[in-house]
């Protein structure tokens, strides 16, 4: 299911997890690092809305590509910015993600994500946070035409993860930082301070030299 937040900027920012889970904690993952893109207009997928037969090369030959894989690319190419967080299965994508990632790279004359900047994240319940996926995406996304802007991976989701936010400051300073450098860099959008230091330590939120403008 789709769900769209309204913003008033003109940036716009599609976010999804590589995971077909209804309990998705990357999804969980991604709709967290989408608020902090406001007033952006964010548009968050469910990959199950984009379920498809398993690629085969007959598949294609007999039906061509399937119609949701054309929406899911139309709804990449719309976007200035992708959001995605990548599950780990047995030290790769998920069944579901590669499918899609598959059928996404057979589009004739296609990369596979639009050559479209890319923030890309894993978090897993284990200390390791999704790295062995992360380090396979950051060596094919690239060669596909994806540009990887920053990753970020978060360990120990259940520990570090609770109502909606990450509670360990040290994690939750390294996020802050990598966002604010994509919005600086790819998006000009400045800051007073960008030591991550004020305004995003909660333990120095009165400080007041933070304030994005």
């Amino acid at each position: 299911m789709r769900e769209i937040l309204k913003g008033n900027n003109g940036l716009k920012i599609v976010g999804f997890a590589g995971s077909s889970s209804r309990e998705s904690i990357n999804k969980k993952l991604v709709k967290h690092v989408s608020s902090f893109f406001d007033p952006a207009s964010v548009e968050l997928l469910d990959l199950n809305d984009f379920e498809v037969d398993i690629f085969s090369v007959d598949k294609e030959r007999d039906g061509g590509i399937p119609n949701k894989i054309s929406e899911l690319a139309s709804a990449i190419d719309n976007a200035d910015l992708l959001l995605v967080s990548l599950a780990e299965h047995n030290g790769s994508y998920s069944a579901a993600f590669k499918n899609i990632y598959d059928w996404l790279s057979r589009i004739p004359g296609r990369k596979v994500f639009g050559e479209k900047p890319v923030f890309l994240m894993a978090t897993s319940p284990g200390g390791r946070g999704g790295a062995s996926v992360l380090a396979a995406a950051q060596d094919r996304f690239p060669r596909d035409g994806s540009e990887i802007v920053e990753s970020f991976s978060l360990p120990g989701f259940n520990k570090n993860f609770k109502d909606g936010e990450i509670t360990e400051p040290n994690i939750g300073i390294e996020l802050h930082d990598k966002i604010n450098k994509i919005k600086c860099n790819k998006f000009n959008w400045f800051f007073k301070d960008d030591s991550s230091t004020c305004g995003i330590d909660p333990s120095k939120d009165e400080c007041g030299d933070a304030i994005e403008y």
